[in-house]
Protein backbone atom coordinates (compact mmCIF):
# COMPACT_ATOMS: atom_id res chain seq x y z
CA UNK A 1 0.00 0.00 0.00
CA UNK A 2 1.37 3.42 -0.93
CA UNK A 3 0.42 7.02 -0.25
CA UNK A 4 1.98 10.13 -1.69
CA UNK A 5 2.44 11.62 1.77
CA UNK A 6 3.40 8.49 3.68
CA UNK A 7 0.37 8.86 5.94
CA UNK A 8 -0.77 5.66 7.61
CA UNK A 9 -4.20 5.00 6.12
CA UNK A 10 -4.39 1.22 6.20
CA UNK A 11 -7.30 -1.12 5.57
CA UNK A 12 -8.61 -3.60 8.04
CA UNK A 13 -7.11 -7.11 7.66
CA UNK A 14 -8.22 -9.13 4.66
CA UNK A 15 -11.03 -11.36 5.93
CA UNK A 16 -10.44 -15.09 6.26
CA UNK A 17 -13.05 -17.78 5.52
CA UNK A 18 -15.70 -17.87 8.24
CA UNK A 19 -16.78 -21.51 7.83
CA UNK A 20 -15.15 -24.77 6.86
CA UNK A 21 -15.96 -27.10 3.99
CA UNK A 22 -19.54 -28.35 4.22
CA UNK A 23 -20.50 -26.08 7.12
CA UNK A 24 -22.70 -23.85 4.92
CA UNK A 25 -24.03 -24.91 1.52
CA UNK A 26 -25.67 -22.82 -1.16
CA UNK A 27 -27.07 -23.25 -4.67
CA UNK A 28 -27.03 -21.18 -7.86
CA UNK A 29 -30.36 -20.85 -9.68
CA UNK A 30 -30.81 -18.67 -12.76
CA UNK A 31 -27.71 -18.00 -14.84
CA UNK A 32 -28.89 -15.21 -17.14
CA UNK A 33 -26.39 -12.63 -15.89
CA UNK A 34 -22.66 -13.19 -15.53
CA UNK A 35 -22.71 -11.66 -12.04
CA UNK A 36 -23.68 -15.13 -10.77
CA UNK A 37 -20.01 -16.08 -11.10
CA UNK A 38 -18.83 -13.26 -8.85
CA UNK A 39 -21.60 -14.03 -6.37
CA UNK A 40 -20.54 -17.66 -6.13
CA UNK A 41 -16.82 -16.84 -5.99
CA UNK A 42 -17.44 -14.39 -3.16
CA UNK A 43 -19.40 -16.91 -1.11
CA UNK A 44 -16.87 -19.66 -1.75
CA UNK A 45 -14.06 -17.32 -0.74
CA UNK A 46 -15.83 -17.00 2.61
CA UNK A 47 -15.81 -20.81 2.97
CA UNK A 48 -19.30 -21.61 1.71
CA UNK A 49 -19.84 -24.76 -0.35
CA UNK A 50 -21.50 -24.53 -3.78
CA UNK A 51 -23.63 -27.68 -3.86
CA UNK A 52 -26.19 -27.27 -6.65
CA UNK A 53 -26.85 -25.40 -9.88
CA UNK A 54 -30.06 -25.15 -11.87
CA UNK A 55 -31.04 -23.33 -15.04
CA UNK A 56 -33.47 -24.47 -17.75
CA UNK A 57 -30.79 -23.78 -20.39
CA UNK A 58 -28.31 -26.71 -20.54
CA UNK A 59 -25.74 -24.53 -22.32
CA UNK A 60 -25.64 -22.07 -19.43
CA UNK A 61 -25.28 -24.95 -16.97
CA UNK A 62 -22.43 -26.47 -18.99
CA UNK A 63 -20.60 -23.14 -19.04
CA UNK A 64 -21.14 -22.76 -15.30
CA UNK A 65 -19.72 -26.23 -14.66
CA UNK A 66 -16.61 -25.33 -16.63
CA UNK A 67 -15.94 -22.80 -13.87
CA UNK A 68 -17.27 -24.87 -10.96
CA UNK A 69 -16.80 -28.54 -11.97
CA UNK A 70 -17.73 -29.99 -8.55
CA UNK A 71 -21.25 -28.56 -8.51
CA UNK A 72 -24.20 -30.94 -8.84
CA UNK A 73 -26.77 -30.26 -11.57
CA UNK A 74 -30.36 -30.21 -10.33
CA UNK A 75 -33.17 -31.46 -12.55
CA UNK A 76 -35.53 -28.76 -11.25
CA UNK A 77 -35.69 -25.98 -8.69
CA UNK A 78 -37.60 -28.24 -6.31
CA UNK A 79 -34.62 -30.56 -6.00
CA UNK A 80 -32.71 -27.64 -4.52
CA UNK A 81 -35.58 -26.25 -2.47
CA UNK A 82 -36.11 -29.67 -0.90
CA UNK A 83 -32.48 -30.07 0.19
CA UNK A 84 -32.23 -29.22 3.88
CA UNK A 85 -28.47 -28.71 3.61
CA UNK A 86 -28.93 -25.70 1.31
CA UNK A 87 -29.15 -22.55 3.40
CA UNK A 88 -28.98 -19.97 0.64
CA UNK A 89 -30.07 -19.68 -2.98
CA UNK A 90 -28.03 -17.33 -5.18
CA UNK A 91 -29.81 -16.16 -8.30
CA UNK A 92 -29.21 -14.02 -11.39
CA UNK A 93 -32.14 -14.69 -13.72
CA UNK A 94 -33.69 -12.06 -15.99
CA UNK A 95 -34.14 -8.97 -13.82
CA UNK A 96 -37.93 -8.93 -13.90
CA UNK A 97 -37.96 -12.58 -12.74
CA UNK A 98 -35.60 -12.16 -9.79
CA UNK A 99 -38.25 -11.36 -7.22
CA UNK A 100 -40.41 -14.34 -8.14
CA UNK A 101 -37.43 -16.68 -7.70
CA UNK A 102 -36.69 -15.08 -4.35
CA UNK A 103 -40.24 -15.53 -3.14
CA UNK A 104 -40.14 -19.22 -4.11
CA UNK A 105 -36.82 -19.67 -2.31
CA UNK A 106 -38.09 -17.89 0.81
CA UNK A 107 -41.29 -19.95 0.90
CA UNK A 108 -39.08 -23.05 0.70
CA UNK A 109 -37.28 -21.90 3.84
CA UNK A 110 -34.12 -20.62 2.16
CA UNK A 111 -32.34 -17.29 2.36
CA UNK A 112 -31.97 -15.54 -0.99
CA UNK A 113 -28.97 -13.72 -2.51
CA UNK A 114 -29.87 -11.97 -5.74
CA UNK A 115 -28.01 -10.01 -8.36
CA UNK A 116 -28.75 -6.32 -8.66
CA UNK A 117 -31.23 -4.97 -9.61
CA UNK A 118 -33.13 -7.18 -7.16
CA UNK A 119 -36.55 -6.31 -8.62
CA UNK A 120 -38.19 -4.02 -11.16
CA UNK A 121 -41.53 -2.83 -9.71
CA UNK A 122 -42.96 -1.46 -6.49
CA UNK A 123 -45.41 -4.38 -6.36
CA UNK A 124 -42.47 -6.79 -6.34
CA UNK A 125 -40.84 -4.73 -3.61
CA UNK A 126 -44.01 -4.92 -1.50
CA UNK A 127 -44.16 -8.70 -1.97
CA UNK A 128 -40.50 -9.11 -1.00
CA UNK A 129 -40.91 -6.93 2.08
CA UNK A 130 -43.95 -8.93 3.16
CA UNK A 131 -42.24 -12.29 2.66
CA UNK A 132 -39.09 -11.34 4.58
CA UNK A 133 -41.06 -9.76 7.43
CA UNK A 134 -43.34 -12.79 7.73
CA UNK A 135 -40.68 -15.50 7.50
CA UNK A 136 -37.52 -13.83 8.82
CA UNK A 137 -35.70 -15.02 5.69
CA UNK A 138 -33.18 -12.83 3.91
CA UNK A 139 -33.43 -11.15 0.53
CA UNK A 140 -29.77 -10.12 0.19
CA UNK A 141 -28.59 -8.16 -2.84
CA UNK A 142 -25.31 -8.29 -4.76
CA UNK A 143 -24.59 -4.56 -5.04
CA UNK A 144 -21.23 -5.54 -6.44
CA UNK A 145 -19.85 -2.07 -7.21
CA UNK A 146 -19.47 -1.52 -3.47
CA UNK A 147 -19.30 -4.92 -1.78
CA UNK A 148 -17.07 -6.58 -4.40
CA UNK A 149 -14.73 -3.68 -5.23
CA UNK A 150 -11.78 -3.18 -2.91
CA UNK A 151 -11.55 0.58 -3.47
CA UNK A 152 -15.16 0.93 -2.34
CA UNK A 153 -14.65 -1.35 0.65
CA UNK A 154 -11.65 0.72 1.73
CA UNK A 155 -13.56 3.97 1.22
CA UNK A 156 -16.25 2.72 3.58
CA UNK A 157 -13.62 1.87 6.19
CA UNK A 158 -12.02 5.31 5.88
CA UNK A 159 -15.36 7.06 6.24
CA UNK A 160 -16.18 4.99 9.33
CA UNK A 161 -12.77 5.97 10.77
CA UNK A 162 -13.67 9.65 10.31
CA UNK A 163 -11.07 10.35 7.63
CA UNK A 164 -13.23 12.95 5.86
CA UNK A 165 -15.58 13.96 8.68
CA UNK A 166 -19.34 14.07 8.13
CA UNK A 167 -20.39 13.10 4.61
CA UNK A 168 -22.10 15.93 2.74
CA UNK A 169 -22.42 14.52 -0.77
CA UNK A 170 -21.89 11.27 -2.66
CA UNK A 171 -21.57 11.38 -6.45
CA UNK A 172 -21.34 8.19 -8.48
CA UNK A 173 -20.47 7.77 -12.16
CA UNK A 174 -21.25 4.39 -13.68
CA UNK A 175 -20.36 4.24 -17.38
CA UNK A 176 -20.56 0.82 -19.01
CA UNK A 177 -19.61 -0.63 -22.40
CA UNK A 178 -22.55 -1.98 -24.35
CA UNK A 179 -20.49 -4.35 -26.47
CA UNK A 180 -22.05 -7.10 -28.55
CA UNK A 181 -23.79 -10.38 -27.88
CA UNK A 182 -26.26 -9.12 -25.29
CA UNK A 183 -29.38 -11.29 -24.90
CA UNK A 184 -32.69 -10.01 -26.25
CA UNK A 185 -34.12 -9.34 -22.78
CA UNK A 186 -31.35 -6.84 -22.12
CA UNK A 187 -33.07 -4.40 -24.51
CA UNK A 188 -36.63 -4.90 -23.22
CA UNK A 189 -37.40 -2.35 -20.53
CA UNK A 190 -40.09 -4.39 -18.83
CA UNK A 191 -37.50 -7.14 -18.35
CA UNK A 192 -34.36 -5.23 -17.33
CA UNK A 193 -36.21 -2.44 -15.54
CA UNK A 194 -34.58 0.62 -17.13
CA UNK A 195 -31.10 2.03 -16.63
CA UNK A 196 -31.72 3.74 -13.27
CA UNK A 197 -33.36 0.62 -11.87
CA UNK A 198 -30.66 -1.62 -13.29
CA UNK A 199 -27.10 -0.29 -13.11
CA UNK A 200 -28.25 2.79 -11.21
CA UNK A 201 -29.14 0.60 -8.24
CA UNK A 202 -25.42 0.21 -7.46
CA UNK A 203 -25.11 3.94 -6.97
CA UNK A 204 -28.25 4.45 -4.91
CA UNK A 205 -26.93 1.80 -2.52
CA UNK A 206 -23.52 3.50 -2.32
CA UNK A 207 -25.05 6.91 -1.66
CA UNK A 208 -27.04 5.55 1.28
CA UNK A 209 -24.10 3.53 2.63
CA UNK A 210 -21.38 6.16 2.44
CA UNK A 211 -23.66 8.85 3.89
CA UNK A 212 -24.92 6.56 6.66
CA UNK A 213 -28.49 7.28 5.54
CA UNK A 214 -31.57 5.18 6.11
CA UNK A 215 -33.94 7.02 3.78
CA UNK A 216 -33.92 9.48 0.88
CA UNK A 217 -36.13 11.30 -1.59
CA UNK A 218 -35.60 11.46 -5.33
CA UNK A 219 -35.42 15.13 -6.36
CA UNK A 220 -34.79 14.72 -10.08
CA UNK A 221 -34.26 11.91 -12.55
CA UNK A 222 -33.92 11.61 -16.30
CA UNK A 223 -33.34 8.90 -18.90
CA UNK A 224 -32.60 8.92 -22.61
CA UNK A 225 -31.94 6.79 -25.63
CA UNK A 226 -29.48 9.12 -27.31
CA UNK A 227 -27.74 6.86 -29.79
CA UNK A 228 -29.39 3.44 -30.09
CA UNK A 229 -32.59 3.82 -32.14
CA UNK A 230 -32.31 0.18 -33.20
CA UNK A 231 -33.12 -0.71 -29.58
CA UNK A 232 -36.06 1.55 -28.63
CA UNK A 233 -36.45 -0.12 -25.23
CA UNK A 234 -32.88 0.69 -24.17
CA UNK A 235 -32.01 3.59 -21.91
CA UNK A 236 -28.42 4.42 -22.82
CA UNK A 237 -28.23 7.35 -20.37
CA UNK A 238 -29.66 8.06 -16.94
CA UNK A 239 -29.13 10.49 -14.09
CA UNK A 240 -30.74 11.25 -10.75
CA UNK A 241 -30.28 13.34 -7.65
CA UNK A 242 -31.47 12.53 -4.14
CA UNK A 243 -31.60 14.16 -0.72
CA UNK A 244 -30.90 11.79 2.18
CA UNK A 245 -32.25 11.86 5.71
CA UNK A 246 -28.81 12.84 7.00
CA UNK A 247 -29.02 16.07 5.00
CA UNK A 248 -26.45 14.80 2.50
CA UNK A 249 -27.14 14.98 -1.22
CA UNK A 250 -26.44 12.36 -3.86
CA UNK A 251 -26.06 12.27 -7.62
CA UNK A 252 -25.71 9.39 -10.06
CA UNK A 253 -24.96 9.27 -13.77
CA UNK A 254 -25.02 5.95 -15.63
CA UNK A 255 -24.63 5.28 -19.33
CA UNK A 256 -23.68 2.82 -22.04
CA UNK A 257 -21.07 5.02 -23.76
CA UNK A 258 -17.70 3.59 -22.70
CA UNK A 259 -15.47 3.99 -25.77
CA UNK A 260 -13.59 1.04 -27.18
CA UNK A 261 -10.26 2.66 -26.34
CA UNK A 262 -10.71 2.25 -22.60
CA UNK A 263 -8.81 -0.70 -21.17
CA UNK A 264 -11.80 -1.99 -19.20
CA UNK A 265 -15.61 -2.06 -19.40
CA UNK A 266 -16.16 1.23 -17.61
CA UNK A 267 -14.38 4.05 -15.81
CA UNK A 268 -16.48 3.79 -12.66
CA UNK A 269 -15.80 6.57 -10.20
CA UNK A 270 -17.23 7.73 -6.89
CA UNK A 271 -16.67 11.07 -5.18
CA UNK A 272 -17.46 11.57 -1.49
CA UNK A 273 -17.31 15.05 0.00
CA UNK A 274 -16.97 15.44 3.75
CA UNK A 275 -16.55 18.27 6.22
CA UNK A 276 -12.87 17.40 6.74
CA UNK A 277 -11.81 16.12 3.34
CA UNK A 278 -12.90 14.22 0.27
CA UNK A 279 -12.43 10.90 -1.49
CA UNK A 280 -12.26 9.92 -5.12
CA UNK A 281 -12.48 6.27 -6.11
CA UNK A 282 -11.12 5.18 -9.47
CA UNK A 283 -12.45 1.69 -9.23
CA UNK A 284 -11.56 -0.09 -12.43
CA UNK A 285 -8.83 1.99 -14.08
CA UNK A 286 -6.51 4.92 -13.52
CA UNK A 287 -6.87 6.24 -17.04
CA UNK A 288 -3.78 6.46 -19.26
CA UNK A 289 -1.61 4.56 -16.78
CA UNK A 290 -0.69 0.91 -16.37
CA UNK A 291 -1.59 0.99 -12.66
CA UNK A 292 -4.67 -1.23 -12.94
CA UNK A 293 -7.78 -0.92 -10.76
CA UNK A 294 -8.44 -0.10 -7.12
CA UNK A 295 -7.36 3.50 -6.54
CA UNK A 296 -8.50 5.65 -3.62
CA UNK A 297 -7.50 9.32 -3.54
CA UNK A 298 -7.95 11.00 -0.16
CA UNK A 299 -7.40 14.69 0.48
CA UNK A 300 -7.58 15.82 4.10
CA UNK A 301 -6.03 18.33 6.44
CA UNK A 302 -2.69 16.50 6.35
CA UNK A 303 -2.17 16.23 2.62
CA UNK A 304 -2.93 14.34 -0.56
CA UNK A 305 -2.97 10.54 -0.34
CA UNK A 306 -3.08 7.97 -3.14
CA UNK A 307 -3.93 4.57 -1.70
CA UNK A 308 -3.90 1.43 -3.85
CA UNK A 309 -6.49 -0.93 -2.46
CA UNK A 310 -6.30 -3.76 -4.98
CA UNK A 311 -5.26 -7.03 -3.34
CA UNK A 312 -5.00 -5.46 0.10
CA UNK A 313 -8.56 -5.13 1.38
CA UNK A 314 -10.66 -8.17 0.47
CA UNK A 315 -14.42 -8.49 0.59
CA UNK A 316 -15.84 -8.82 4.11
CA UNK A 317 -19.46 -8.74 2.94
CA UNK A 318 -19.53 -12.41 1.93
CA UNK A 319 -18.32 -13.83 5.21
CA UNK A 320 -20.67 -11.50 7.05
CA UNK A 321 -23.57 -12.72 4.90
CA UNK A 322 -22.75 -16.37 5.59
CA UNK A 323 -22.65 -15.71 9.33
CA UNK A 324 -25.84 -13.67 9.11
CA UNK A 325 -27.58 -16.65 7.55
CA UNK A 326 -26.25 -19.00 10.22
CA UNK A 327 -26.74 -16.71 13.21
CA UNK A 328 -29.81 -14.74 11.98
CA UNK A 329 -28.05 -11.40 12.34
CA UNK A 330 -27.79 -8.34 10.06
CA UNK A 331 -24.10 -7.51 9.87
CA UNK A 332 -23.42 -7.60 6.13
CA UNK A 333 -26.30 -5.28 5.20
CA UNK A 334 -29.67 -4.66 6.80
CA UNK A 335 -32.71 -5.86 4.94
CA UNK A 336 -34.23 -2.40 4.90
CA UNK A 337 -31.05 -0.89 3.44
CA UNK A 338 -31.10 -3.41 0.57
CA UNK A 339 -34.77 -2.68 -0.06
CA UNK A 340 -34.40 1.11 0.25
CA UNK A 341 -31.74 1.19 -2.46
CA UNK A 342 -34.05 -0.85 -4.70
CA UNK A 343 -37.00 1.41 -3.90
CA UNK A 344 -35.08 4.56 -4.83
CA UNK A 345 -33.95 2.90 -8.07
CA UNK A 346 -37.51 2.05 -9.09
CA UNK A 347 -38.89 5.45 -8.07
CA UNK A 348 -36.16 7.28 -9.96
CA UNK A 349 -36.82 5.18 -13.05
CA UNK A 350 -40.59 5.57 -12.88
CA UNK A 351 -40.43 9.33 -12.38
CA UNK A 352 -37.69 10.03 -14.89
CA UNK A 353 -37.98 12.78 -17.44
CA UNK A 354 -37.31 11.43 -20.93
CA UNK A 355 -34.62 13.46 -22.67
CA UNK A 356 -34.50 13.66 -26.45
CA UNK A 357 -31.48 13.69 -28.70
Amino acid sequence: MTTTSGAAYAPEPIPAPVVGAGDFSFAAVGLDHGHIYGMCEGLMGAGATLKWVYDPDPAKVAEFRDKFPDVRVARAEDEIFGDDEVGLVAGAPVTSERCALGLRAIEAGKDYFVDKAPLTTLDQLAAAREATARTGRKYAVYYSERIHVEAAVLAGQLIEQGAIGRVLQVMGLGPHRLGTGRPDWFYEKEKYGGILCDIGSHNFEQMLHFAGAKDAEVGYSAIANYNHPEHPGLDDFGEASIVMDTGASGYVRVDWFTPDGLSTWGDGRTFVLGTEGYLELRKYANVATDQGPGHVFLVDGKGEHHIVAEGKVGFPYFGQLVLDCLERTETAMTQEHAFKAAELSVLAQQGARVLSA
